[in-house]
């Protein structure tokens, strides 16, 4: 495809994209999906289906063996063998049956007939194994089929372990058999488990509540395949979970005689493995072709757009060192990048305008602002001086007040040197501020027998506009103190609270009489936007918090 067919950055973008990158990615990553998920039901079905075929074929063993056993029981009862003919045919038809070591039989008028070929199993033991079955809940029946009340289980007996059925209750038994037993060798139901093939179920066993293991496949009575955690299923059940060795399996579980009995397997995860390697190799095939195809995009985009965009960018970013470095156009370039550097170039031209014409208006807004401040400075200078001479010519009252406006005017003097210390509005340092006020005060207010001194201890700045007010509020409060007592101390602190507040205190060496301050006061607090924490009392002329945000 040529990309020089589209006039725009746009349109040779979209026309690769839509054409190559976006239907593969999304054909192979919903095909790669779709095939993995399907795989993966299909093994989970298998899975389902494999515990279902055991679980059926179990029904059928135990269905058998409790109807061989009620035939035979149902045989002797009807004929009405006495009890040495009952253990003769008993043991005639066990030995040839295989597998089958005891019977137990109880007539409804208490006659017992038994038989066994293992020497252990004595008459009274087979009795006291009715009997403890017996007490145990029977298990439902399947497909409608009514055989009594039943009961599978497996009892030890000499040492031996054997499969037990239980049938009492018998239907259509009256005045005939009332109670069976059979007892069984473990290997056959255990040859319905090893099927002799290859099959994907890798272990399975039979399990009960209270019993544990009672066939499986192999001879081990504890495998170590087992689930670490014993879940019996209400019907069914499938999950992932640590067997007894301590790995990670698949299990699947299925309800054989309720409410004790059921199936569980572990299944070879190799099935499934397979499906997420064919998963991956689906997904990532047309995605590394993708991505050929991209590295084949990126290739083209900066051929015919980034090239142009990086001059542009160069001569943007050049400009902070040379202001006519101008964005490249060119014959070659596409529409829209070339309307991009033309406007660039444009923009550049008119700011540099702009910028030429701010920048000397803001010069001379700084001489004038400059030059203000200073004439401000200057001429609180000269008030100070002319009310400091006529200062001379009063006495007592008229020479206080005077002494008060001159320290108020020195506020603002000093105020303004700080601020213009370095030619430049900035910032008043709180302790350098107050130290020289402090100076003043003592100098123009304060009396032979009195004592103005200072404990400033902060690196607190706060602005013109709000530390001319902290003077004046400084200067009032020790003004006051000091024409209304004679011979008094004062004390001025200013100490830290936190980073962003500063406490400002004014204290007197004795207890003095208060007077309330004019109305004037209020308003400096809300100048300075200070906060009063404690009321003049005793030898407290009041104290503050103002904060100063750094």
């Amino acid at each position: 495809m040529r990309l020089q067919r589209f006039s725009t950055v746009r349109s040779r973008l979209l026309a690769l994209l839509v054409t190559i990158a976006v239907p593969i990615a999304c054909a192979s990553a919903f095909a790669a999906y779709a095939t993995y998920r399907s795989a993966i039901v299909a093994i989970e079905t298998a899975q389902s289906r494999a515990v279902d075929d055991f679980a059926v074929r179990t029904r059928v063993w135990y269905r058998g063996m409790s109807r061989a056993l009620l035939a035979f029981g149902t045989t002797a009862a009807e004929i009405g063998l006495d009890e040495p003919g009952c253990r003769d045919r008993g043991v005639k038809a066990m030995e040839r049956a295989g597998g089958f070591r005891a019977v137990f039989l109880r007539q409804a008028d208490g006659r017992l007939c038994s038989g066994s070929l293992d020497p252990g199993l004595t008459t009274e033991a087979l009795g006291g194994i009715a009997a403890q079955l017996a007490g145990r809940p029977v298990v439902g029946m399947w497909n409608g089929a009514n055989l009594g009340r039943i009961r599978y289980d497996q009892v030890t007996a000499g040492g031996q372990r054997y499969l037990a059925i239980l049938a009492s209750d018998l239907p259509g038994a009256d005045g005939g058999l009332q109670q069976a037993l059979l007892l069984v060798a473990p290997e056959l139901l255990e040859n319905v488990f090893d099927l002799g093939e290859e099959g994907q179920v890798e272990n399975v066993a039979l399990i009960g509540r209270e019993s544990g293991v009672i066939a499986s496949r192999g001879n081990n009575r504890e495998p170590s395949w087992l689930p670490r955690t014993e879940r019996m299923p209400e019907k069914h059940a499938r999950w992932s979970a640590p067997n007894r060795a301590g790995t990670d399996s698949v299990f699947a579980a299925r309800m054989v005689a309720e409410p004790d009995l059921y199936i569980v397997a572990s299944f070879d995860d190799r099935p499934a493995g397979a499906a997420r390697l064919q998963f991956i190799v689906l997904l990532l095939a047309p995605l590394l072709t993708l991505a050929l195809l991209c590295l084949v995009c990126m290739r083209a985009i900066d051929k015919h757009c980034l090239r142009w965009l990086r001059g542009i960018e160069v001569a943007a970013r050049s400009r902070t060192a040379n202001n006519r470095v101008r964005a490249t156009v060119a014959d070659g370039m596409p529409i829209d990048i070339r309307s991009v550097a033309e406007a660039f170039n444009g923009m550049v031209e008119e700011q540099e305008v702009r910028q030429r014409r701010l920048q000397t208006a803001l010069d001379d807004n700084r001489f004038l602002v400059r030059e203000l401040h200073h004439r401000v400075k200057n001429s609180l200078q000269v008030v100070q001086s002319y009310i400091g001479l006529s200062k001379r010519d009063h006495h007592d009252e008229a020479r206080l007040a005077l002494a008060d406006a001159e320290c108020r005017v020195h506020v603002l003097s000093a105020a303004y040197r700080f601020t213009l210390a370095d030619g430049e509005m900035q910032p008043v340092r709180v302790d350098l501020f107050l130290d020289d006020v402090v100076t003043m005060i003592s100098n123009l207010i304060r009396g032979r027998d009195q004592w103005v001194a200072s404990r400033i201890e902060t690196t607190a700045t706060l602005p013109v506009d709000r530390i001319i007010p902290l003077g004046f509020l400084v200067a009032d409060v020790a003004s006051r103190a000091l024409r209304g007592t004679p011979g008094v101390q004062i004390v001025i602190e200013v100490l830290d609270i936190d980073v962003s507040a500063i406490e400002v205190a004014l204290e007197v060496d004795r207890e003095i009489e208060h007077r309330p301050p004019p109305r004037l006061f209020a308003g400096l607090l809300t100048q300075i936007e200070a906060v009063q924490i404690q009321e003049p009392e005793g030898r407290s002329l009041g104290r503050w918090r103002i904060g100063h945000g750094t």
